[in-house]
């Protein structure tokens, strides 16, 4: 069974082991690089498979203050991570499947869960639409691999 759970900050050991395919991590990072970074906004969460840690995002609560496309209420998903050995089980996209129900417990002043996804990440694309994710045809431009689909997930 697929869930969702906070990871704390001094909780990498917990997650250490997820680990993408090295051609992905251009797209979301490893472990290290998340909790090394100086992100007070954000909190990091996991994925397991009936209860081992398979996979890892962060919600950024400062989402509007460094992305153009975000309205005030808004709050970013960023760095989501599928471990390479889970890949390709439905994981992924079942976890965002519980998404909107789990971000909206937890982060209730949010009005849309929003992200961009390189316009080359097809698959991940397709995952996030499959969950309710909406495309309004919006680019980011200023990614560092480049530009990127603005998705948006409603909350309310």
């Amino acid at each position: 069974m697929i869930t969702l759970a906070p990871v704390s900050r001094d909780g990498i050991a917990t997650v250490a082991h997820i680990a993408v395919r090295p051609d992905q991590e251009r797209f979301c990072g490893t472990i290290a690089d998340h909790f090394a970074a100086d992100e007070p906004g954000c909190d990091f969460h996991m994925i397991l498979r009936d209860l081992h840690p398979v996979g890892f995002f962060k919600i950024d609560r400062a989402f509007p203050l460094h992305s153009p496309f975000a309205a005030p209420d808004d709050i970013g998903l960023r760095g989501v991570m599928i471990d390479a050995r889970e890949q390709g089980k439905g994981t992924g996209k079942a976890a965002m499947a519980l998404l909107r129900p789990y971000i909206s417990a937890r982060y209730t002043g949010a009005a849309n869960l929003v992200l961009t996804v390189n316009v080359i990440n097809g698959a991940a694309r397709a995952v996030y639409l499959s969950a309710g994710f909406v495309d309004g045809g919006e680019l980011y431009h200023g990614g560092k691999i480049g530009p990127q689909h603005v998705l948006r997930l409603p909350l309310g």
